[in-house]
């Protein structure tokens, strides 16, 4: 596992144009639904509240997101900034995944995030909602991984 000194650009304070940077490279990790690489971007201590449930350090993330797709399955994530400012970046995302019996869902929420000084998560908050859809309502239909860029935004989908 990577030392909690390694750098993870772009690096507070943030501009406007660093702030999304930042926003689209967590967005990708999370596409990977690799916990192990994903949690890397967390400082060692990270402390998160995902919903009802209060996270804290990296194997308590990894194991976090180890349950989490093993129940959202083809998992698919949009996010997009929001605000920022200094070392906090607020984001709202949106994402689509279906259960074990096929029933799809978008789940939409916000997240506020602080950093560090070197460009690793410190705190998360995320406040999400669960919305039962149709498989025929569904927007997302990437291959699953990292979206591609000529894929619409949150804003040009209307979410």
């Amino acid at each position: 596992m990577a030392s909690e000194t390694t750098a993870r650009p772009p690096l507070p304070p943030f501009t406007r144009d660093s702030a999304i940077q930042k926003v689209r490279l967590a967005e990708d990790g999370w596409n990977t639904r690799d916990p192990a690489k994903v949690a890397l971007a967390y400082s060692i201590d990270s402390r998160w509240r995902n919903r009802s449930e209060f996270i804290n350090g990296r194997n308590e993330i990894i194991a976090f997101l180890s349950r989490k797709w093993a129940k959202e399955l083809d998992y698919r994530l949009i996010k997009e900034m929001w605000a920022f400012t200094g070392n906090r970046i607020a984001v709202r995302f949106a994402y689509e995944w279906h259960d074990e019996l096929s029933q799809w869902y978008r789940s939409y929420g916000n997240e506020n995030w602080e950093f560090n000084e070197d460009g690793l998560m410190a705190s998360r908050y995320a406040s999400i909602n669960d919305l039962p859809i149709l498989e025929s309502d569904r927007k997302y239909y990437w291959m699953l991984g990292r979206r591609p860029d000529d894929h619409p935004s949150l804003s040009s989908l209307g979410l």
